[in-house]
């Protein structure tokens, strides 16, 4: 398998066309136009939630202060860690799950899908790594100024393999921005666009960011994205 093979060699592999053409364009409309979204952000006071009431009454003028006002936060950090930063619409699906929301939402039959012993052994197969034993996923969107600073995605307790990122934008443009970039001692190494119905897989920790996206933007870059983990 020459994806597992780009996986091993290189530590990140984009594979196009993953999903059936009317599952791609399912889960394009649920996530349109179903989803209850909140805010997901972070600034020098730490990471909250704006919960999706209070996140829909706001006004654009509201929304575009408040991505700015995240991002200027950073501007005194000259520590990596110190500064990441974040902002962009959130769905925690497993927690969604757990709890018993949204009943009837095509993203719970999903995670379903994903923690099914099928879709399990299909990614022990794509990375050669057996210890993947579960697949966390949330769905973001991220609209125009929204964006996710470096960061390494490296966390201790919840046991993350690889990362993935199921992107479910059409026709992206490269001056759009919400580019999932590489990063290694302030360079940047490569860049993987959201191309339509791709998923894209790679080894953590890594240095990695989410540019901001563009005001001309034409379409709200989304997608579901989570861990493999042990």
């Amino acid at each position: 398998m020459h994806w597992r093979t780009r996986l091993q060699n290189e530590g990140r592999v984009q594979i196009e066309q993953y999903l059936q053409p009317a599952a791609a364009e399912r889960l394009r409309t649920c996530l349109q136009q179903e989803v209850p979204w909140t805010l997901a952000l972070q600034d020098g006071e730490g990471a909250r939630t704006i919960d999706h009431r209070t996140y829909v009454a706001m006004d654009e003028a509201a929304r575009v202060r408040l991505f700015h006002d995240v991002a200027r936060s950073a501007r005194d950090e000259t520590d990596v860690l110190r500064a990441y930063r974040f902002a962009y619409d959130s769905y925690m699906m497993v927690a969604a799950y757990k709890e018993g929301r949204d009943p009837g939402l095509l993203l719970h039959r999903v995670l379903e899908l994903f923690n099914s012993p099928d879709y399990v052994n299909l990614m022990q197969a794509l990375t050669g790594d057996v210890r993947v034993r579960r697949v966390n996923a949330q769905a973001t969107r991220y609209r125009a100024g929204q964006f996710l600073r470096e960061h390494t995605d490296a966390h201790s307790g919840e046991g993350r393999l690889y990362a993935y990122v199921l992107n479910l934008s059409r026709e992206w443009k490269p001056d759009w921005g919400g580019l999932l970039q590489f990063i290694d001692r302030d360079r940047v190494t490569a860049t993987l666009l959201p191309r339509w119905n791709s998923l894209s897989l790679f080894q953590v920790p890594a240095g990695h960011a989410v540019s901001t996206v563009a005001p001309w933007a034409r379409d709200d870059r989304l997608s579901i994205t989570g861990w493999l983990l042990t």
